[in-house]
């Protein structure tokens, strides 16, 4: 198969370049452009690798604690019928485990410490049904939260900040105060502490105390639990299942998914992650662009050559895709290499941080600082292929003015000092 002169003429011109000194030091301009086209298309993958980890690392940690969907009686207030709602929801072919729950704020004393908290009445049998922190606690942990007895779990920071450890009471006083001749007095119940839980979320682990639901229901004076937990087969699916169970379940209730829950906190990191692909991409087009100066000088060195080719016969048109070639070659090797280097650091950034650590001496993510102690990375395919697209395209705009002006030369006039 024949190959088409400006693709091969192209492709020689890009590996040409060190004959003369004004060809090598475009050689080496035109391999500076390919490099920074390289770095630029590799810390945009590394990066943005990196963000979608610790996205993937926070979010599967905040809903070991939080449920996927959370089920409330109309307004806000206590669920008319719990079993009613348990068993319609339980339906959903989405839903994979349901469990009653109740949900207040309180203050948690210890001598003269006190900390505000929120208080989730659980019952210890169904909780491992709908969270992954029941399920990391062990069985002997939950198994203490017996109706009556008024034990209580707290977050492992929690029990740190008030200096507690299983087996020390710890005073709860309720927000609605209890009325007597002398005014409205705090009420306070005294719990005992039967063991703590670390889900790895600083939010949850300082402020999160789990105790049975009736001795909440007791404390709070419910007549019932305040919702309903649900757990999903696909967690991604959460919004559209709450929508779904909105028109289905019975008695006015109010359908929130974790992504509501959180809203705020995901709309921060998509924008940051933004941002990121922005302000990263601009490297990539400052090192696509350098290929406008290496092209122009290349058409500037190739006037004679160019002329040549015009009095044999070439078209402006088979002229303007010679360059077109050669530039599009530049951004295609440095779009590769650049995949190749960001994708064989963002799949092995668990190996090379921890090397890094041990050469330099020190610690990029403190434990008593982040949430997490080791570096994540989860490479997305939307997020590669826009990037080599990127890549790709703005290399091959860079080329356009340069082989539009090449192919505007006059032959005469540039054979004439030749």
């Amino acid at each position: 198969m024949r190959v088409p002169f400006e693709l091969a003429l192209g492709w020689r011109y890009t590996r040409a370049g060190r004959a003369s000194r004004r060809n090598g030091f475009i050689s080496f301009i035109s391999g500076v452009s390919m490099l920074g086209i390289s770095l630029g298309v590799a810390a945009l993958i590394i990066v943005l690798s990196v963000m979608n980890g610790f996205q993937k690392e926070v979010r599967d940690r905040m809903l070991a604690v939080v449920s996927h969907i959370e089920v409330y009686g109309p307004g806000g207030g206590l669920l008319a019928d719990a079993q009613q709602t348990l068993r319609e929801a339980s339906a959903h072919p989405q839903v994979v485990g349901a469990a009653p729950f109740v949900a207040a704020q309180s203050l948690l004393a210890r001598g003269e410490d006190m900390r505000g908290a929120i208080v989730r009445g659980i019952d210890p049998v169904l909780e491992p049904q709908v969270s992954d922190l029941g399920r990391a606690m062990d069985g002997a942990t939950l198994a203490r939260l017996q109706p009556g007895a008024f034990g209580v779990v707290l977050g492992a920071e929690l029990a740190r900040l008030l200096g507690v450890r299983a087996g020390d009471p710890v005073t709860l006083i309720a927000p609605s105060g209890q009325p007597t001749p002398a005014g409205i007095v705090p009420r306070l119940k005294q719990l005992t502490v039967v063991g703590t839980f670390d889900s790895g979320h600083y939010e949850y682990d300082s402020g999160l105390v789990l105790l049975h639901i009736e001795d909440a229901q007791r404390i709070f004076r419910l007549e019932g639990p305040t919702g309903v937990r649900l757990k999903l087969r696909d967690l991604h699916q959460a919004r559209a299942v709450a929508m779904d169970l909105a028109g289905s379940l019975s008695g006015g209730v109010i359908v929130r998914d974790w992504t509501r829950q959180n809203r705020t906190w995901f709309a921060a990191v998509q924008l940051e992650k933004r941002m990121m692909f922005i302000i990263l991409t601009l490297i990539v087009a400052v090192a696509a662009f350098n290929l406008v100066s290496t092209l122009v000088m290349t058409v500037t060195d190739k006037r004679a050559d160019i002329a040549i080719l015009r009095t044999l016969g070439a078209s402006p048109r088979s002229i303007m895709g010679i360059f077109v070639v050669q530039g599009a070659a530049v951004g295609v090797i440095g779009t590769l290499a650049g995949l190749l280097l960001g994708l064989g650091i963002a799949f092995n950034i668990d190996v090379i941080v921890p090397a890094l650590e041990r050469a330099l001496g020190a610690s990029f993510l403190p434990r008593d600082v982040y949430l997490i102690s080791r570096m994540p990375s989860d490479p997305q395919s939307a997020d590669i292929v826009p990037i080599a697209l990127i890549s790709l395209v703005l290399a091959f705009v860079a080329t356009l003015y340069p082989s539009w002006r090449a192919s505007r030369v006059n032959p005469a006039e540039a054979l004439r000092y030749e």
